[in-house]
């Protein structure tokens, strides 16, 4: 109980600091990291790996910016994400890259659930494909509920306590996380999800038939 309680306390002062930063940008709205009064982009974030799928060498780059609690985000993944990855990703047509939206601190917390420990590109697109499957079992109650229950979807994807423990009252990770996040969406422009950015241009959500002409297209120029 007091390490819950230690993890828990951690996380709320993530989220006060990272509200009280966001408080004077005028960005997506997206309560926490630890940035205080700098901006995001004095923040050191080279320790967050960019998390991608298909060829790195691909024409075309397809960016997918969402949200861990997102509804809309989680129907994309349950059908279009995986036409996409069949038709683009796995066959090596493009480059995709999946970037965190933190819109509350929740998000921020399955973001740090699915970047934690050693190697955790090679757990990294399993997890966010349960935190979609299970979104709407962990994404509601309180804070401790959400936390429990993020640690058994780390933990499935075999992750231990420890390594649980120690990521998620890790606050600089966390700081630089919603730093990132806020950098990248101010540079694309980015205030909703899901988005996409393929080959450079943005656009917000739509049907797979749609994505999949704009990405065409891209390939074809």
């Amino acid at each position: 109980m007091i390490r819950r309680l230690t993890i828990l306390a951690a996380l709320a002062a993530v989220a006060f600091a990272t509200a009280h930063f966001l408080s004077a940008r005028n960005v997506m709205p997206g309560p926490f990291g630890q940035a205080l009064a700098q901006d995001a982009k004095d923040i050191d974030t080279s320790m967050i790996k960019e998390m991608t799928l298909g060829n790195p060498d691909a024409a075309v780059t397809v960016v997918e910016y969402a949200s861990f609690t997102c509804p809309h985000c989680a129907t994309f993944h349950a059908g279009p994400y995986k036409q996409l990855k069949t038709e683009y990703i796995d066959s090596g047509l493009i480059n995709f890259v999946y970037r965190e939206v933190y819109f509350d601190r929740f998000g921020l917390w399955a973001g740090i659930t699915a970047r934690c420990g050693e190697g955790a590109e090679s757990r990294y697109f399993g997890i966010v494909e349960m935190l979609y499957e299970q979104q709407r079992d962990w994404a509601g109650g309180g804070a401790q509920e959400i936390v429990e229950k993020l640690r058994r979807i780390g933990k499935t994807a075999g992750l231990a306590d420890t390594d649980l423990d120690g990521c998620f009252t890790d606050g600089d990770r966390a700081q630089a996380l919603y730093a990132l996040y806020l950098q990248n969406a101010e540079e694309d422009g980015v205030r909703s999800t899901p988005s996409f950015v393929i080959d450079g241009k943005l656009h917000g959500n739509m049907s797979y038939a749609e994505l999949k002409a704009l990405i065409d297209e891209a390939l074809d120029g």
